[in-house]
């Protein structure tokens, strides 16, 4: 147990029990895995759903671990938050750091009482802790992985077992061989402690290392709710009803002895369930006064949220209704419903449909003045379920339109309220609908010399589907447009209004000047050529820059959304250093394109400071050095015209590169539109 109601495994069992590839790095968009909990008397039965990914990864980070090959591996860690009601929260046990000489114990996840393995922390690097088992007693084997290691003699947990070598193998049968003094024996490894809380805090799960909740005494609602108790239910009768009513509502027992809570104990259950507010005002629906008075006092406790436990467990099942390519969206659903809202979690790489849902239900949400002068408030998850809705089938959209219409009834938050909203997503499905073209992303890594890894995905307007393909294969510049401009192809053809699909090359900084528009491959004919950036429009994204500065995002968000109202500017001193743009950036908050046109040194510390400051739209000539003909036709072409326009350069630069010289790049971070997860190397494996 991570934390209250939270548990922690590896990824890999989690991919097990959802009946995916092992090392799956996609975090599972749904799916519900059964938990058993074992205790010194009983055993029960919880739902748990993700809220914390964190994919198995390869330790050069040169994409998904390969089952039969790699031995180690980084990542493999997942949390998951079980549907344990408050009465019955397992204890959560202390943490020590996982170091070499310390005596473990580790367990086979039936908790059979003689599954018990005993072993001995070999090495221990902070990464990876290899632990050898004594020649007597239970090996650690399969169904040993994801649970902990325990450390008797300070009686705390050290880490999690993430895999076991096993003795070798006939290749024909898969029997293992006759045993040889040669042979490993009982050598496991696991993630020590200091790894897991490390990655953990990186993919956002920090808080449930240091939880910090107000004990309810002193809770700052808890004086108001006991004086809105006293006053409503002054009756223990009453009080002693109205609570089986609330219990009931969590699935928890209620004492049947007519015993009733005094007002102060009744407003301390309150503060202790996230969602017991809510349910007490479904259960006092009939009274609007008191529940208006507990919705006002409700947002004062730390602990508190808005949803019932009905209306809770009613939206994860219209999400889990939703096809897989529709939660895909949801970070793209979430920016265009909430545009001005910076701190969400919305890389669901590492961060579950739970602790989005968390982080919107914390979000007060936008205001508008009603006609009467009210200030009227719809919460942020309401406004986000709108968005979701427009993009589901007519039936689920009506599901989800009634949930919310039940949900803002009981809040009273008028219709004509929501109503906005709703017109709002409708507006934005419409223009998302016939904003832009199908596109290809491919991720470009440099392999060795002039070789390169491909990883592509299509995304014709549902989000980005991957193209299956040999992971391991490497591709000449030749090599990859073939196989690029075969998918475009079919891409191309399928769109019905003929519109030519772009293609997003995701690279590192490195790779922000690879010749890839000028990739060529000739038809299975070999008469006609095909220049991929001439054939199609091409842009670079480099997802690596934003994430590293992840202070600029909401500036990136801001500057897209002023994509055809923003300014440009121009960038043509070769003296000028990166504080200096630095400190423009920061000025021109509009700046929505950014022109450089100085040689190629000070271009490309230009061009990352641009990036990392979330500038969307950024062109630079790769052959210039300074007063660029290539980056002076394209300052001509309008903003939303880019890739078009540098597309039309190229194929002049083919039949008249006399004329029409230099080549453009052009940057083009589109924040409405989902990116693909990608391995980038993290900065601790990059020294």
């Amino acid at each position: 147990m991570l934390a209250a109601g939270h548990l922690l495994t590896c990824a890999h069992v989690v991919n097990d029990a959802l009946g995916r590839d092992m090392f799956a790095a996609g975090l599972p968009a749904r799916g519900t895995v059964m938990v058993v909990v074992h205790g010194a008397n009983s055993t029960r039965r919880y739902a748990g759903r993700v809220t914390h990914w964190v994919a198995p990864r390869r330790l050069d980070g040169q994409g998904p671990v390969r089952e039969d090959r790699d031995q180690e591996w980084l990542g493999d860690l997942a949390v998951l938050r079980l549907e344990v009601p408050g009465s019955e929260q397992v204890a959560v046990p202390r943490r020590r750091p996982m170091a070499e000489g310390q005596s473990l114990r580790a367990w086979h996840a039936t908790n059979l009482r003689s599954s018990f393995a005993d072993v001995r922390v070999k090495t221990c690097d902070d990464v990876i802790g290899y632990v050898d088992g004594e020649p007597m007693g239970m090996p650690i084997g399969p169904a040993y992985s994801g649970g902990p290691v325990w450390w008797g003699a300070e009686r705390a947990v050290v880490g999690i077992v993430a895999a076991h070598i096993m003795p070798p193998a006939d290749p024909a049968t898969g029997r293992p061989y006759a045993f040889s003094s040669q042979d490993i024996a009982r050598r496991s490894w696991c993630i020590p402690w200091q790894r897991v809380e490390d990655e953990l805090r990186a993919a956002g799960a920090g808080h449930l290392f240091d939880p910090v909740q107000a004990a309810p005494d002193d809770d700052p609602a808890v004086e108001l709710l006991t004086d809105l108790i006293e006053a409503a239910l002054p009756s223990p009768v009453l009080r002693a009803d109205t609570g089986r009513a609330v219990a009931e509502r969590f699935g928890l027992s209620a004492p049947q002895d007519g015993s009733a809570p005094t007002p102060g104990e009744f407003a301390r259950l309150l503060v202790g369930e996230p969602r017991a507010i809510a349910a007490l005002t479904e259960v006092l629906r009939q009274d609007p006064g008191l529940v208006a008075h507990l919705l006002t006092v409700g947002p004062l406790s730390p602990t508190y949220r808005f949803l019932s436990p009905r209306e809770y467990r009613k939206l994860h099942t219209l999400l889990d209704a939703l096809p897989e390519q529709l939660l895909d969206r949801l970070p793209e659903t979430v920016r265009a419903a909430l545009p001005l809202a910076a701190p969400l979690p919305v890389d669901t790489g590492s961060v579950g449909v739970d602790a989005l849902l968390d982080a919107l239900e914390c979000l007060q949400g936008d205001s508008r003045t009603s006609a009467d002068g009210q200030d009227v408030r719809v919460p942020a998850l309401l406004r986000v379920v709108e968005y979701v809705a427009v993009l589901g089938s007519p039936a689920q959209r009506a599901e989800l339109r009634l949930w919310n219409d039940g949900v803002a009834a009981r809040l009273g938050i008028p219709r004509s309220a929501l109503g906005e909203r709703r017109s709002d997503a409708g507006d934005w499905a419409a223009a998302a609908s016939t904003g832009g073209p199908a596109r290809l992303l491919a991720h470009v890594v440099r392999a060795d010399g002039d070789r390169f890894r491909l990883r592509v995905w299509c995304d014709e307007g549902a989000g980005p589907r991957q193209v299956p393909s040999d992971g391991s294969a490497t591709y000449s510049g030749t090599e990859a447009a073939g196989e690029l401009l075969r998918v475009l192809e079919s891409l191309y053809r399928n769109d019905h209004e003929g519109r030519r699909p772009l293609v997003e090359v995701l690279v590192d900084r490195a790779g922000l000047n690879l010749p890839i528009d000028e990739w060529e491959s000739f038809g299975p004919d070999g008469v006609v050529p095909g220049v991929l950036g001439a054939e199609y429009p091409v842009v670079v994204n480099c997802p690596e820059l934003l994430r590293r500065n992840e202070r600029f995002l909401p500036d990136w968000r801001r500057r897209w959304r002023q994509l055809d109202t923003g300014t440009s500017l121009r960038f043509d001193d070769a003296a000028a250093q990166p504080r200096e743009v630095y400190g423009t950036l920061l000025d021109r908050l509009d700046a929505v394109r950014v022109s450089v046109d100085v040689p190629p040194r000070p271009r490309d510390e230009i061009v990352q400071v641009c990036l990392a400051m979330g500038v969307p739209v950024v062109v630079w000539d790769r052959s210039g050095s300074g007063g660029s003909a290539a980056v002076e036709h394209i300052s001509r072409v309008a903003t939303r015209r880019l890739p078009e326009g540098v597309r039309s350069y190229r194929a002049k630069s083919v039949h008249g590169p006399e004329q029409f010289p230099g080549r453009p790049v052009l940057a083009w971070a589109d924040a409405d539109r989902t990116v693909p997860q990608l391995q980038l190397s993290e900065p601790q494996e990059t020294r």
